[in-house]
């Protein structure tokens, strides 16, 4: 696509005007993406902004009937066999699934096969199969007497490319089936890269890059999501970084088959492929009824992000085979099966500016001011750039269209510029030299990634450091928030944290909005926050590097902010789980005379500076890492972790191999139970975790 063409999915000629037009221009460009999507593995624009092209396609389609032909994209399966590898013809064709990209098209759908089914006869008892959609590679692997012979790609559905080789490579593949294979079987799967090879990938990426820049070359881009960076994994010339990659494999469909008779069902089909060896994703579920179908779809789009791979929909399917055949396909599309699409997490939108700001600790962070966008469940109109090195490595500008990516409650990310997008003479964006609130020069620290403001007077960063204070994790004091700082801080009625405790409660009731209860509450909620925990106090005095468990480590060590304030550097560094850079930074801040008086002033406010007391509980769980999740009946979240701090152990929130037992309660967490299967950690009930806390001991 040339530049002067591609300017977005809503640009070209009129539709009003020119429906001819515009369904060429509309074919033009879906053939390109498609093109740049299946065989470059290189897209230009989100899958969101793709499929709001191929939508509108279809709408003129359906509206021109005469303008409809054989060709168009929408009449038959995306993707080609690119020339890298030798083309491969599917015995029985590869086809893709019609989209529902909301609850009210995934209940259209239910209607209309519900309404078919019923022409048939075949009304009753029909059941669905219902199984996560995984953003990946789709793949056709061909098995005879039990050895994988040929693997290939779906291509457009009737000729895909032959990636043999590299399959070979890829450790999650069986090449020799299990059990009692049949003389030949043919396994639709999807290829994918699991987000924590993702997440190797794009770490060694970014130290080629280092390495890359010092000698003066050009750096790579970092991969931009796990679908086009294994489907480029799975593409390499040279099968063995095809197998240094860590794909995996997901089987969810039968083929050709030949020496046996194939199941009836479609659940009988994946219980085969699973008795085969072949892995089958574990989330995939049975369903009675479409009620049971909806329901399955809502809650995925709940937890999509506890899985340790990406998906971007679920798919349904009619179980029974023979019902299936007889309610057919059209000619892309099955009829008895449906995609329901996932809220985007990615789409394009225009970059208006860059600016920065200056965060608790005078970090300045570069963000985007964009055209607003829906994505990820809510309109975004900024996104976070990171640091200068980010911006200059993305080599996005303003005017730029950019993709953008909000994945759950993650901060909104520029991902990266559309290149083919992007207008002449746009000159390359260029971090400031001075802090945007103070005007004094921005600082890079020799080994830092950041720039920061050292003014210790900078109003955006006093601003900041109130606020955090004040926030839900640190002294959480309801009814202070980042607007009620800032008003008082333009009164003069705070300055600093200290000055929270003073409050002119007088002067507050003079202003508009701010009552007799207003005031009350306000007054409530800072007494409250006297006798937080030391932890609490510790993270809220915004001393650089020290996090929550930091901050809880300290206080459990050393018991009270005076014995923290006058440790050494040693015995600082000496706390488990301080190392010697936040020992470094936490000696820094307490040597400070400014910090000092700014303790004094806390203490004579009657802050609690003591730390827990010591457990009388039998340390029975001294080096022990216990992770909870889900619900538990006699404890709530946070005492079932204080239960295992309380007797020595750890109990952090992901699991790991050092993990000693996973604990799952009603609804736990899909990721951390795949994890725990996966580095074969032992997993235990409320009753077994009971037992635990008694005795050290996991139960066998």
């Amino acid at each position: 696509m040339s530049p002067s063409r591609a300017t977005g999915a809503n640009a070209g000629p009129d539709p009003d005007l020119d429906p001819a037009g515009r369904v060429d221009w509309l074919r033009d460009q879906v053939r390109g993406h498609d093109r740049a999507y299946y065989e470059l593995d290189a897209p230009v624009i989100p899958d969101a902004d793709y499929d709001q092209l191929v939508r509108e396609l279809l709408a003129l389609e359906h509206a021109h009937p005469d303008l409809l032909t054989p060709d168009s994209p929408t009449q038959r399966v995306s993707g080609a066999a690119s020339a890298q590898f030798a083309p491969v013809q599917h015995r029985i064709r590869m086809m893709s699934l019609d989209n529902a990209m909301d609850s009210g098209e995934l209940r259209a759908w239910g209607d209309r096969t519900a309404r078919r089914l019923d022409e048939l006869g075949l009304s009753e008892a029909v059941d669905y199969v219902c199984e996560l959609k995984i953003d990946g590679l789709a793949m056709s692997l061909r098995y005879e007497h039990g050895r994988l012979v040929r693997a290939a790609t779906r291509g457009d559905g009737r000729t895909g490319e032959d990636v043999t080789a590299n399959v070979h490579q890829i450790s999650g593949v069986p090449q020799v089936l299990s059990g009692d294979p049949p003389e030949v079987i043919e396994v639709r799967g999807e290829i994918y890269l699991p987000l924590d090879a993702f997440a190797r990938l794009r770490a060694q990426t970014e130290a080629d890059n280092a390495v890359a820049e010092a000698a003066g070359r050009r750096p790579k881009p970092l991969p931009a999501n796990p679908r086009n960076a294994g489907a480029g994994s799975l593409r390499q010339k040279d099968p063995t970084v095809t197998g240094s990659r860590g794909l995996a494999l997901w089987a969810y469909q039968l083929g050709e088959v030949v020496g046996i008779g194939a199941p009836p069902t479609h659940s009988g089909a994946l219980d085969l492929l699973g008795s085969l060896g072949l892995p089958v994703n574990p989330e995939t579920r049975s369903c009675a009824t479409l009620e049971e179908v909806y329901a399955f779809c809502a809650h995925w789009v709940e937890h999509r992000h506890e899985l340790p791979y990406e998906i971007d929909g679920v798919v349904v399917k009619v179980d029974d085979l023979a019902v299936q055949a007889a309610l057919g396909a059209t000619s892309k599309a099955p009829r008895w099966a449906i995609a329901f699409k996932l809220p985007p997490e990615e789409r394009s939108t225009q970059l208006l500016e860059i600016q920065v700001s200056i965060g608790r600790t005078g970090k300045a962070t570069p963000f985007a001011v964009m055209e607003p966008v829906f994505v990820g469940g809510s309109t975004v109109s900024m996104a976070t750039l990171h640091n200068s090195d980010q911006v200059r490595l993305k080599d996005v500008r303003p005017g730029d269209t950019v993709v953008v990516r909000k994945a759950g409650d993650v901060i909104p990310e520029v991902v990266g510029p559309v290149l083919d997008l992007r207008p002449d003479g746009l000159r390359e964006w260029e971090f400031p030299t001075l802090c945007p609130s103070c005007s004094q020069p921005l600082v890079r620290p020799p080994g830092e990634a950041q720039h920061f403001c050292v003014n210790p007077e900078c109003p955006q960063k006093r601003w900041a450091a109130i606020c955090h204070f004040a926030s839900r994790g640190a002294m959480d004091i309801e009814g202070l928030g980042d607007q009620q700082v800032q008003l008082f801080m333009d009164l003069g009625l705070i300055v600093d944290v200290a000055d929270i405790y003073s409050l002119d409660y007088e002067r507050i009731g003079e202003l508009r909005g701010y009552g007799e209860k207003t005031i009350d509450n306000l007054r409530r909620a800072v007494d409250a926050s006297r006798s937080r925990p030391l932890a609490r106090l510790l993270f809220g005095l915004n001393i650089t590097h020290l996090g929550q468990a930091g901050a809880e480590a300290l206080a459990g060590a050393l018991g009270s902010l005076a014995a923290i304030c006058g440790a050494s550097l040693d015995d600082l560094a000496a706390v488990d789980g301080i190392g010697p850079v936040i020992a470094e930074s936490v000696h820094a801040w307490c040597a400070d005379p400014v910090n000092s008086d700014l303790v004094d002033r806390l203490v004579a406010a009657g802050i609690n500076t003591l730390g827990p007391e010591r457990s009388v509980l039998p340390q029975t769980l001294v080096g022990s890492t216990v992770v909870v999740t889900g619900t538990l009946n006699g404890f709530s979240r946070e005492g079932a972790v204080e239960a295992i701090k309380a007797r020595g152990g750890k109990s952090p929130g992901s699991v790991s191999k050092r993990t000693t037992a996973l604990v799952v309660g009603a609804e736990p967490g899909a990721s951390k139970l795949a994890k725990a299967t996966e580095l074969g950690v032992p997993v235990l009930d409320e009753v077994a975790f009971e037992w635990l806390l008694s005795t050290g001991e996991v139960p066998t």
